[in-house]
């Protein structure tokens, strides 16, 4: 998967999802979007589904300090790099 990739699912997941179209990249999500630690826990399941597998409880952990697109990218592809190695 590449970065293009993820970039343009996690963008419909935010649109079809959280109903927030074109989000900055660099856009706090909480502050900008009122996204909140629901909304947080709910992308972890879509990224699941993106991914094909369930997260660890120390890969969710990781993700709590994520606050943008970009970052949000970052997480997955490293995610995917991860799941590809093994």
């Amino acid at each position: 998967m590449t970065r293009d990739e993820i970039k343009k699912n996690i963008l419909k997941i935010f649109e079809t999802e959280f109903e927030i179209t074109d989000p900055g990249l660099d856009d706090n999500l909480t502050e900008d979007h009122d996204f909140d630690s629901i909304d947080a826990l709910e992308l972890l399941g879509e990224i699941e589904k993106m991914l094909g597998s369930a997260l660890t409880r120390q890969e969710k952990k990781a993700a709590m300090e994520i606050r943008t697109v970009n970052q949000i990218c970052d997480y997955v592809e490293s995610l995917a790099v991860k799941r590809a190695l093994m």
